[in-house]
Protein backbone atom coordinates (compact mmCIF):
# COMPACT_ATOMS: atom_id res chain seq x y z
CA UNK A 1 0.00 0.00 0.00
CA UNK A 2 0.93 3.63 -0.36
CA UNK A 3 2.37 5.09 2.80
CA UNK A 4 1.66 8.73 1.91
CA UNK A 5 -1.24 10.86 3.17
CA UNK A 6 -2.03 12.16 -0.31
CA UNK A 7 -5.79 11.86 0.27
CA UNK A 8 -5.87 13.62 3.65
CA UNK A 9 -9.25 15.39 3.97
CA UNK A 10 -10.79 13.62 0.97
CA UNK A 11 -14.18 11.92 1.24
CA UNK A 12 -15.02 9.13 -1.19
CA UNK A 13 -17.76 6.72 -2.26
CA UNK A 14 -16.71 3.25 -3.43
CA UNK A 15 -19.29 0.84 -4.89
CA UNK A 16 -18.96 -2.94 -4.95
CA UNK A 17 -16.73 -2.46 -1.93
CA UNK A 18 -17.27 -5.58 0.16
CA UNK A 19 -14.63 -7.71 -1.61
CA UNK A 20 -11.98 -7.78 -4.31
CA UNK A 21 -10.76 -4.60 -5.94
CA UNK A 22 -13.46 -2.37 -4.44
CA UNK A 23 -12.47 -3.36 -0.91
CA UNK A 24 -8.77 -2.95 -1.73
CA UNK A 25 -9.42 0.57 -3.09
CA UNK A 26 -11.32 1.46 0.10
CA UNK A 27 -8.41 0.17 2.17
CA UNK A 28 -5.87 2.17 0.16
CA UNK A 29 -8.03 5.30 0.40
CA UNK A 30 -8.26 4.98 4.18
CA UNK A 31 -4.51 4.46 4.49
CA UNK A 32 -3.93 7.54 2.31
CA UNK A 33 -6.06 9.64 4.67
CA UNK A 34 -9.54 9.56 3.14
CA UNK A 35 -12.89 8.98 4.81
CA UNK A 36 -14.91 6.44 2.82
CA UNK A 37 -18.54 5.39 2.30
CA UNK A 38 -18.75 1.81 1.03
CA UNK A 39 -21.72 0.36 -0.83
CA UNK A 40 -22.51 -3.20 -1.90
CA UNK A 41 -25.47 -5.56 -2.27
CA UNK A 42 -24.30 -8.09 0.33
CA UNK A 43 -24.73 -6.01 3.49
CA UNK A 44 -23.64 -8.75 5.91
CA UNK A 45 -20.27 -9.15 4.19
CA UNK A 46 -19.97 -5.38 3.80
CA UNK A 47 -20.44 -4.70 7.51
CA UNK A 48 -17.91 -7.38 8.45
CA UNK A 49 -15.31 -5.77 6.22
CA UNK A 50 -16.12 -2.29 7.51
CA UNK A 51 -15.58 -3.50 11.08
CA UNK A 52 -12.14 -4.76 10.08
CA UNK A 53 -11.28 -1.52 8.30
CA UNK A 54 -12.32 0.55 11.30
CA UNK A 55 -10.07 -1.53 13.54
CA UNK A 56 -7.20 -1.07 11.10
CA UNK A 57 -7.82 2.67 10.60
CA UNK A 58 -9.50 3.95 13.79
CA UNK A 59 -8.71 7.57 12.90
CA UNK A 60 -10.73 7.37 9.69
CA UNK A 61 -14.50 7.64 9.18
CA UNK A 62 -15.40 4.44 7.32
CA UNK A 63 -19.10 3.73 6.86
CA UNK A 64 -21.33 1.69 4.59
CA UNK A 65 -24.78 0.47 3.74
CA UNK A 66 -26.52 -1.67 1.17
CA UNK A 67 -26.49 -0.44 -2.41
CA UNK A 68 -27.83 -1.87 -5.66
CA UNK A 69 -26.45 0.40 -8.38
CA UNK A 70 -29.00 -0.71 -10.96
CA UNK A 71 -31.86 0.75 -8.87
CA UNK A 72 -32.15 4.53 -9.46
CA UNK A 73 -33.72 5.26 -6.08
CA UNK A 74 -30.93 3.31 -4.36
CA UNK A 75 -28.18 5.36 -6.01
CA UNK A 76 -29.84 8.67 -5.09
CA UNK A 77 -30.56 7.61 -1.50
CA UNK A 78 -27.06 6.21 -0.98
CA UNK A 79 -25.37 9.33 -2.35
CA UNK A 80 -27.48 11.68 -0.20
CA UNK A 81 -26.73 9.53 2.84
CA UNK A 82 -22.98 9.48 2.13
CA UNK A 83 -22.84 13.25 1.67
CA UNK A 84 -24.79 13.73 4.89
CA UNK A 85 -22.53 11.38 6.84
CA UNK A 86 -19.21 12.57 5.40
CA UNK A 87 -20.07 16.25 4.94
CA UNK A 88 -19.24 16.22 1.25
CA UNK A 89 -17.92 13.82 -1.40
CA UNK A 90 -14.80 14.48 -3.48
CA UNK A 91 -14.45 11.10 -5.19
CA UNK A 92 -16.75 8.46 -6.67
CA UNK A 93 -15.29 5.05 -7.55
CA UNK A 94 -17.65 3.00 -9.71
CA UNK A 95 -16.37 -0.51 -9.06
CA UNK A 96 -19.58 -2.57 -8.85
CA UNK A 97 -19.73 -5.01 -11.75
CA UNK A 98 -20.47 -8.52 -12.96
CA UNK A 99 -19.39 -10.75 -15.83
CA UNK A 100 -22.97 -11.60 -16.70
CA UNK A 101 -24.02 -14.74 -18.55
CA UNK A 102 -21.35 -16.83 -20.24
CA UNK A 103 -21.94 -18.77 -23.43
CA UNK A 104 -23.12 -18.40 -27.02
CA UNK A 105 -25.38 -15.38 -27.43
CA UNK A 106 -28.38 -17.34 -28.69
CA UNK A 107 -28.19 -19.76 -25.78
CA UNK A 108 -27.63 -17.50 -22.77
CA UNK A 109 -30.32 -16.21 -20.42
CA UNK A 110 -31.51 -12.90 -21.93
CA UNK A 111 -32.64 -11.50 -18.58
CA UNK A 112 -29.15 -12.04 -17.16
CA UNK A 113 -27.62 -10.36 -20.22
CA UNK A 114 -29.76 -7.27 -19.57
CA UNK A 115 -28.92 -7.40 -15.84
CA UNK A 116 -25.22 -7.18 -16.68
CA UNK A 117 -25.83 -4.07 -18.79
CA UNK A 118 -27.91 -2.56 -15.98
CA UNK A 119 -25.22 -3.16 -13.34
CA UNK A 120 -22.04 -2.44 -15.30
CA UNK A 121 -23.14 0.41 -17.56
CA UNK A 122 -26.37 1.89 -16.27
CA UNK A 123 -25.31 1.50 -12.64
CA UNK A 124 -22.20 3.54 -13.35
CA UNK A 125 -24.23 6.22 -15.11
CA UNK A 126 -26.76 6.34 -12.27
CA UNK A 127 -24.09 6.80 -9.61
CA UNK A 128 -22.47 9.57 -11.67
CA UNK A 129 -25.86 11.27 -12.08
CA UNK A 130 -26.45 11.06 -8.35
CA UNK A 131 -23.17 12.74 -7.37
CA UNK A 132 -22.66 15.24 -10.19
CA UNK A 133 -24.92 17.99 -8.86
CA UNK A 134 -22.96 17.98 -5.61
CA UNK A 135 -19.61 17.99 -7.39
CA UNK A 136 -20.67 20.73 -9.80
CA UNK A 137 -21.78 22.94 -6.91
CA UNK A 138 -18.34 22.50 -5.33
CA UNK A 139 -16.64 22.86 -8.74
CA UNK A 140 -14.35 19.93 -8.11
CA UNK A 141 -14.37 16.16 -7.98
CA UNK A 142 -13.08 12.94 -9.42
CA UNK A 143 -15.12 10.09 -10.89
CA UNK A 144 -13.12 6.88 -11.28
CA UNK A 145 -14.60 4.04 -13.31
CA UNK A 146 -13.32 0.48 -13.17
CA UNK A 147 -13.27 -0.76 -16.75
CA UNK A 148 -11.29 -3.80 -17.84
CA UNK A 149 -10.44 -6.05 -20.75
CA UNK A 150 -13.92 -5.80 -22.20
CA UNK A 151 -13.40 -2.13 -23.01
CA UNK A 152 -10.56 -2.64 -25.47
CA UNK A 153 -10.84 -6.26 -26.59
CA UNK A 154 -13.59 -8.48 -28.03
CA UNK A 155 -14.74 -11.15 -25.59
CA UNK A 156 -16.71 -13.91 -27.32
CA UNK A 157 -19.17 -15.72 -25.04
CA UNK A 158 -19.00 -12.83 -22.58
CA UNK A 159 -20.78 -10.34 -24.83
CA UNK A 160 -22.73 -8.53 -22.10
CA UNK A 161 -19.56 -7.86 -20.14
CA UNK A 162 -17.61 -6.68 -23.19
CA UNK A 163 -20.43 -4.46 -24.48
CA UNK A 164 -21.04 -2.88 -21.09
CA UNK A 165 -17.37 -2.17 -20.40
CA UNK A 166 -16.82 -0.64 -23.84
CA UNK A 167 -19.93 1.47 -23.23
CA UNK A 168 -18.57 2.59 -19.88
CA UNK A 169 -15.26 3.68 -21.40
CA UNK A 170 -16.97 5.83 -24.04
CA UNK A 171 -19.36 7.19 -21.39
CA UNK A 172 -16.32 8.27 -19.38
CA UNK A 173 -14.80 10.04 -22.39
CA UNK A 174 -18.06 11.85 -23.11
CA UNK A 175 -18.81 12.82 -19.52
CA UNK A 176 -15.27 14.08 -19.04
CA UNK A 177 -15.81 16.70 -21.75
CA UNK A 178 -19.26 17.54 -20.40
CA UNK A 179 -18.06 18.38 -16.88
CA UNK A 180 -14.52 19.62 -17.50
CA UNK A 181 -15.47 23.25 -16.96
CA UNK A 182 -16.58 22.35 -13.42
CA UNK A 183 -13.16 21.03 -12.43
CA UNK A 184 -14.38 17.41 -12.39
CA UNK A 185 -12.05 14.73 -13.77
CA UNK A 186 -13.52 11.46 -15.10
CA UNK A 187 -11.33 8.46 -15.94
CA UNK A 188 -11.42 4.69 -16.41
CA UNK A 189 -9.04 2.18 -14.84
CA UNK A 190 -8.04 -1.08 -16.52
CA UNK A 191 -6.79 -2.99 -13.46
CA UNK A 192 -5.45 -6.04 -15.28
CA UNK A 193 -6.34 -9.72 -14.88
CA UNK A 194 -7.35 -10.07 -11.23
CA UNK A 195 -7.88 -13.21 -9.17
CA UNK A 196 -11.31 -12.33 -7.80
CA UNK A 197 -14.72 -14.00 -7.67
CA UNK A 198 -15.17 -13.12 -11.37
CA UNK A 199 -12.25 -15.39 -12.24
CA UNK A 200 -13.82 -18.14 -10.14
CA UNK A 201 -17.04 -17.75 -12.14
CA UNK A 202 -15.12 -18.30 -15.39
CA UNK A 203 -13.47 -21.44 -14.03
CA UNK A 204 -16.81 -22.74 -12.80
CA UNK A 205 -18.44 -22.07 -16.19
CA UNK A 206 -15.82 -24.21 -17.95
CA UNK A 207 -14.43 -24.20 -21.50
CA UNK A 208 -17.76 -25.22 -23.05
CA UNK A 209 -19.32 -21.89 -22.09
CA UNK A 210 -16.40 -19.44 -22.16
CA UNK A 211 -14.29 -21.04 -24.88
CA UNK A 212 -11.17 -23.15 -24.52
CA UNK A 213 -8.66 -20.34 -25.05
CA UNK A 214 -10.26 -18.01 -22.48
CA UNK A 215 -10.64 -20.87 -20.00
CA UNK A 216 -6.98 -21.89 -20.41
CA UNK A 217 -5.89 -18.30 -19.72
CA UNK A 218 -8.08 -18.26 -16.62
CA UNK A 219 -6.49 -21.49 -15.33
CA UNK A 220 -3.01 -20.04 -15.85
CA UNK A 221 -4.02 -16.81 -14.15
CA UNK A 222 -5.38 -18.72 -11.15
CA UNK A 223 -2.16 -20.69 -10.87
CA UNK A 224 0.17 -17.70 -11.20
CA UNK A 225 -1.84 -15.34 -8.99
CA UNK A 226 -2.85 -12.74 -11.58
CA UNK A 227 -2.25 -9.02 -11.20
CA UNK A 228 -2.03 -7.80 -7.62
CA UNK A 229 -5.09 -5.87 -6.44
CA UNK A 230 -2.92 -3.06 -5.15
CA UNK A 231 -1.94 -2.06 -8.70
CA UNK A 232 -5.46 -0.87 -9.48
CA UNK A 233 -5.90 0.54 -5.97
CA UNK A 234 -2.71 2.61 -6.25
CA UNK A 235 -3.93 4.05 -9.56
CA UNK A 236 -7.27 4.91 -7.91
CA UNK A 237 -5.42 6.76 -5.13
CA UNK A 238 -3.46 8.71 -7.75
CA UNK A 239 -6.63 9.67 -9.63
CA UNK A 240 -8.32 10.73 -6.38
CA UNK A 241 -5.37 12.96 -5.43
CA UNK A 242 -4.29 16.45 -6.46
CA UNK A 243 -1.38 14.90 -8.36
CA UNK A 244 -3.68 13.85 -11.20
CA UNK A 245 -5.60 17.11 -11.65
CA UNK A 246 -6.35 17.78 -15.30
CA UNK A 247 -6.03 14.17 -16.42
CA UNK A 248 -9.51 13.35 -17.66
CA UNK A 249 -11.36 11.24 -20.22
CA UNK A 250 -8.69 8.51 -20.29
CA UNK A 251 -8.64 4.73 -20.11
CA UNK A 252 -5.57 4.03 -17.96
CA UNK A 253 -3.82 0.69 -17.47
CA UNK A 254 -2.75 0.10 -13.89
CA UNK A 255 -0.16 -2.39 -15.09
CA UNK A 256 1.42 -0.80 -18.16
CA UNK A 257 0.91 2.98 -18.13
CA UNK A 258 3.43 5.37 -16.53
CA UNK A 259 0.58 7.51 -15.27
CA UNK A 260 2.60 9.24 -12.53
CA UNK A 261 4.42 11.08 -15.35
CA UNK A 262 1.25 12.16 -17.14
CA UNK A 263 0.76 15.46 -15.23
CA UNK A 264 3.88 16.69 -17.06
CA UNK A 265 2.14 16.08 -20.40
CA UNK A 266 -1.37 17.52 -19.91
CA UNK A 267 -1.13 19.59 -23.08
CA UNK A 268 -0.40 16.52 -25.21
CA UNK A 269 -3.21 14.58 -23.53
CA UNK A 270 -5.71 17.39 -24.11
CA UNK A 271 -4.66 17.87 -27.72
CA UNK A 272 -5.38 14.36 -28.97
CA UNK A 273 -6.87 10.93 -28.48
CA UNK A 274 -4.11 9.27 -26.47
CA UNK A 275 -5.37 6.52 -24.13
CA UNK A 276 -8.94 6.57 -25.46
CA UNK A 277 -11.15 4.23 -27.50
CA UNK A 278 -10.76 4.88 -31.21
CA UNK A 279 -11.44 3.19 -34.56
CA UNK A 280 -8.35 1.71 -36.22
CA UNK A 281 -8.11 2.39 -39.96
CA UNK A 282 -6.07 0.57 -42.56
CA UNK A 283 -3.58 3.41 -42.72
CA UNK A 284 -3.04 3.15 -38.96
CA UNK A 285 -1.62 -0.31 -39.66
CA UNK A 286 0.40 0.59 -42.74
CA UNK A 287 -2.23 -0.50 -45.29
CA UNK A 288 -2.85 1.58 -48.43
CA UNK A 289 -6.38 0.32 -49.19
CA UNK A 290 -9.76 0.83 -47.59
CA UNK A 291 -9.69 4.49 -46.55
CA UNK A 292 -8.52 7.92 -47.66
Amino acid sequence: MTGSRRLQGRRAIVTGANRGLGLEIARHFAEAGADVALGARDEALLFREIDLLNKQFPERHIIGRGLDVQVPADTVAFTKWAIGQLGHVDVLVNNAGVYGPMGDLEAIDWAKWIDAIHINLMGSVLMARAVLGHMKARRQGSIIQISGGGAANPMPRLTAYAASKAGVARFVESLALEVKEYGIDVNSIAPGALNTRLLDEVLEAGPERVGQAFYDRAVTQKQTGGVALDKGAELAVFLASDASRGITGRLISALWDLYEDWPHHLEALDAGDLYTLRRITGRDRGQTWGDR
